[in-house]
């Protein structure tokens, strides 16, 4: 019904959420968590925090380690705006913008390449682990003392969603990619459990679960048990995002 050339209320406010279905904008906080494409032989996990995100390529079949890629990213429009700090599948991108249309149905995404699409499985939203968020080493406790250490264009990162996880070292200055490694993990009781799916230095190492001692502390992520080598860690690792970096 219209009133002096106007929609009643309950009109307009079923015309308001029908375009905003129609001409809805992406949100980033639709592409936080981990996604997935491909399978045993090969599979790339892509995660997003808030503003970084990292992305390996590996076979599980074979325990090889295919590539890694990630920096920076936003949503401009229906958009996703890529930025490379590292990328040992194409280099020559790193330091370089990347724009692709994205598409969410449920927990489907298409990323519109021009040489076909990028079909992508979701395989969490950022939860329910404790630790989602791109972080890097700020310190280390060695005999009691610790060290304080500042990132800079060398950087050691570890970014997590609600159950994944991956560390990356690199040079975004350089270009130079020193590793990775990644997988599942969990947070329960005090305890950060990871089970390794790819390590980019040695594979004997896949497949292996290591527990360590987790705390937040002034929004620092404490960190402390054995590496994968058995040799005792005791880390202090900061978001990126309080950081400014």
């Amino acid at each position: 019904m219209k009133i002096s050339g106007l929609l009643t209320f309950p009109a307009l406010l079923v015309l308001v959420c029908s375009c905003g279905e129609l001409f809805g904008q992406l949100q980033s906080s639709d592409l936080i968590g981990a996604w997935q494409k491909g399978g045993e032989e090969n599979r790339t996990v892509w995660i997003n925090s808030e503003k970084h995100f990292s992305a390996a390529v590996y076979n599980i079949t074979e325990k090889q380690f295919l590539g890694a890629y990630g920096g920076e990213w936003k949503i401009e429009g229906n958009s996703l705006v890529s930025m490379y700090e590292f990328n040992t599948v194409n280099p020559a991108l790193i330091g370089k913008e990347v724009r692709r249309e994205v598409e969410i149905k449920g927990n489907k995404l298409a990323l519109k390449e021009t040489d076909g699409n990028q079909d992508w499985i979701r395989v969490d939203n950022g939860t329910p682990g404790k630790l989602a968020g791109a972080w890097v080493i700020t310190g280390r406790v060695t005999a009691g003392e610790f060290r304080k250490m500042t990132p800079g264009a060398r950087k050691t990162m570890k970014i997590l969603s609600g159950t994944r996880f991956q560390w990356i070292a690199f040079n975004s200055e350089t270009k130079e990619f020193s590793g990775t490694g990644g997988g599942t993990y969990t947070t329960e009781n005090g305890k950060y459990v990871e089970k390794i799916d790819l390590f980019s230095r040695d594979n004997s190492r896949i497949g292996m679960s290591l527990e360590f001692n987790f705390s937040l502390e002034d929004g620092n992520w404490r960190h402390s048990g054995k590496s994968s080598k058995g040799e005792p860690i005791d880390e202090i690792w900061t978001l990126r995002e309080r950081l400014g970096i």
